[in-house]
């Protein structure tokens, strides 16, 4: 199956009431482990590669390994740039032949925001690539510290959300209501009122960062208040390390001659069992169907 822009995979989404899960790609365990749960599951796959990975991942091969995973995976699969901050990667995604791009303009002024996004936005309409756009600040920093808290401050404003959506002409929306990157420090207490404000407001599928440490009911109440993408790669990444500090400490693996392959694949199979967890939390669950002639 053809890669489908952000665009394609999220409206099915939004007319069935699911969240496409946007699981990080960061090397091939990690991919064959998301690949191997969507095909399980039947569900669709956003793949994330983000752009403060980048430094440890060599882009090109790495993309060309995962469309070719997803042309045989029989699966409707998104490629998506995560968190693109600056043109020369966004240009160099594109290339590459990425599907949807995230332009992570957060840290800007909200009309210095705007305008590059927007021109985000214009680049990638020459190539049917959908853009996604981020107003007010998720708490944390990708790529930062395991843990962090979000600022009621900096949360998405209703208002600016219906602006910033018509200014732009972004695919989705990002929005900051409370989640955070990494391990919230705390409690999580998300404003689903303005969620729902903020789903009656505008005109496109809405995207929640941050999804590592949220409750199986956080994750229903923001679906059903609009959330159709949830970005998740934390939860992932220490079920990956459990499993390596599970087997280093076990003395019979290290007998083996084969233990690192063994370590390998259990590591696999702890993010793909995390994976496909989420994916029944998110109800994407055999949605896969829902796509024919895709």
């Amino acid at each position: 199956m053809a890669l489908l822009n952000l665009k394609s995979i999220l409206a099915v989404a939004n007319q069935h009431k699911f969240a496409v899960g946007a699981f990080n790609a960061i090397d091939s365990n990690f991919i064959d482990a998301v690949f191997a749960a969507a095909q399980q599951q039947q569900s669709p796959v956003i793949i994330n590669v983000a752009e403060v990975h980048l430094k440890y991942i060599d882009l090109e091969p790495t993309v060309e390994y995962i469309k070719k995973k997803a042309a045989l995976a029989g699966v409707p699969v998104c490629l998506n740039l995560d968190h693109g901050l600056t043109f020369p990667t966004i240009e160099r995604a594109i290339k590459c032949g990425f599907s949807s791009i995230m332009f992570d303009g957060s840290q800007l002024s909200y009309a210095e925001n705007i305008a590059q996004t927007r021109k985000v936005v214009e680049l990638c309409q020459n190539y049917g690539i959908s853009v996604e756009g981020e107003l007010g600040a998720v708490g944390g920093d990708e790529g930062g510290a395991l843990e962090s808290h979000a600022d009621v401050a900096l949360y998405t404003k209703v208002e600016q959300a219906v602006e910033f959506v018509h200014e732009t002409g972004i695919d989705a929306l990002a929005v900051a209501i409370g989640n955070t990157h990494g391990k919230y420090k705390g409690i999580p207490k998300l404003d689903f009122e303005r969620l729902e404000q903020i789903h009656q407001a505008v005109s496109v599928p809405l995207v929640l960062h941050g999804g590592s440490g949220l409750s199986v009911e956080d994750f229903q109440k923001t679906i059903q208040r609009g959330i159709c993408k949830i970005n998740f790669f934390t939860g992932m990444s220490q079920a990956a390390l459990q499993s390596v500090e599970q087997d280093i400490n076990n003395t019979e693996l290290d007998t083996k001659y084969n233990y690192y392959l063994m370590m390998m694949n259990n590591m696999q199979q702890a993010i793909n069992r995390t994976v496909a967890e989420q994916m029944q939390i998110f109800n994407s669950i055999n949605k896969a169907q829902l796509y024919a002639g895709s």
